[in-house]
């Protein structure tokens, strides 16, 4: 029995017939089919069923969209997204979405070979590193990384200057010996320590710290170096990552989730010394293996690639900007805008972070009168400017004002925190 499109049906399904292809192209038919059933009785289901697909919406303007200051998944740059949506139905003449392709033909290798060329090149990334492209979240490298690089015993630090790098500390405790050796938490994590007193164990595997802290808005400015010579400096750059130049030979890993500010979330970016891949405890499962990710290039199994292609685009958008110093004195610039007109509202909003290590990604605030934020983010999405709202363990606001964030996003959020203060101060 044929359906007629945008109306609910009835199935009744009796004893045996068989299923039997429509041959109408506009609208499917659904025949009887056998099912047996204790009762022997005619079953009845309904269902919603359109037998037309809508025609695509026309194309959004940049009228349409928000300024959207979520701490990730985040905005991406609109000449990116526009050149996907260009790319998304038919890949550059491959007859398929990148989204259709196997991740072993020639189409997606020339892909992902060059999302990882221009990203060398924006960190000037040597051949001594492994550059992985992976799953599961920089969380999966909290137990990634003393897996692939500790032996069970060995001891490691870790400086905590926010929840992520305590989440890290405390999965590590199951691999290897790790210990806090500062922790801003007294603080409401709100500093970064003096490298000069850190109290490090000189005989630590390494010492890990969390580059930039999303929730807190604490980052780091420059880098601790580790006590042992031998041992290793590791950072999780997720929400700072490609967002200022870095000396990559200073780290034995870099690691970082994609979803701040290179790609939409799904894809990890491990950036590896050559040398300390191979020697994965033997307990650590085939997906955390760096060796096996490294001999694969990144395609022991099906790896995120949608998601790898969107940061090869992000990868080019950040190169024809002029490289990673170009996009840090536009991020230097929206930070100072934002910065400046916290401090200079007399204690209306407030920053509780130290200036001096205040993040250029992450701007987090309270109001004098802290009855008013949920009336502050909800007037400022009537305006368009949407994932204010502070992190639930932290409460207050947080702008993060990534790479992609333009200027007129934190020109708008400041002329309306200026209105705001004056309707309300």
């Amino acid at each position: 029995m044929a359906m007629s499109a945008n109306t609910p049906h009835t199935l009744l399904l009796k004893n045996p017939s068989i299923l039997k292809t429509s041959t109408t192209t506009t609208t499917p038919s659904i025949h009887a089919f056998p099912i047996k059933r204790a009762t022997n009785k005619p079953i009845s289901i309904t269902c919603s069923y359109s037998a037309t697909v809508a025609a695509p919406p026309a194309s959004a303007s940049a009228q349409d969209r928000v300024f959207n200051f979520a701490a990730g998944p985040a905005t991406l740059p609109e000449n990116v997204l526009r050149k996907a949506e260009s790319e998304l139905y038919n890949w550059r003449g491959a007859g398929m979405s990148v989204m259709e392709m196997s991740h072993r033909g020639k189409e997606f290798l020339s892909i992902i070979q060059k999302a990882e060329s221009d990203l060398r090149k924006l960190l000037d990334i040597s051949e001594d590193y492994a550059v992985l492209f992976l799953q599961g979240g920089a969380t999966t490298q909290f137990a990634g990384i003393p897996l692939n690089i500790c032996k069970p015993e060995d001891p490691v630090d870790y400086i905590v200057t926010g929840s992520w790098g305590d989440k890290a500390f405390k999965e590590a405790t199951k691999y290897c010996k790790p210990k806090v050796i500062w922790s801003g938490k007294s603080e409401k994590y709100t500093a970064v320590p003096s490298f000069d007193e850190l109290d490090q164990n000189p005989n630590a595997r390494y010492l890990h710290i969390c580059a930039n802290e999303t929730i807190h808005g604490v980052e780091f400015k420059d880098y601790p170096t580790p006590k042992n010579k031998d041992a290793l400096l590791i950072a999780d750059m997720s929400s700072n990552f490609c967002s200022k130049p870095v000396d990559v030979s200073k780290f034995g890993i870099i690691y970082a989730g994609a979803q701040k500010n290179v790609g939409p979330s799904g894809v990890t970016i491990v950036i590896i010394r050559k040398d300390l891949i191979g020697n994965a405890q033997e307990i650590t499962p085939v997906m955390l293996d760096y060796k096996i990710h490294a001999d694969n290039n990144s395609l022991y199994n099906t790896p995120p690639c949608y998601g790898i292609y969107m940061c090869g685009l992000v990868f080019e958008d950040l190169l024809a900007q002029g490289g990673l110093v170009e996009v840090e004195k536009k991020n230097m610039k929206k930070a100072q805008i934002l910065y400046d007109a916290i401090d200079e509202s007399k204690g209306f909003y407030r920053c509780p972070v130290e200036k001096s290590v205040r993040s250029l990604m992450n701007v987090p605030f309270t109001l004098e009168k802290s009855e008013l934020e949920g009336e502050f983010v909800k007037e400022a999405a009537k305006e368009k400017m949407v994932q204010l709202k502070g992190h639930r363990s932290v409460g207050g606001m947080r702008a993060s004002i990534y790479n992609a964030m333009p200027f007129a996003g934190v020109e708008k959020l400041v002329a309306f925190m200026k209105d705001f203060q004056a309707k309300h101060g």
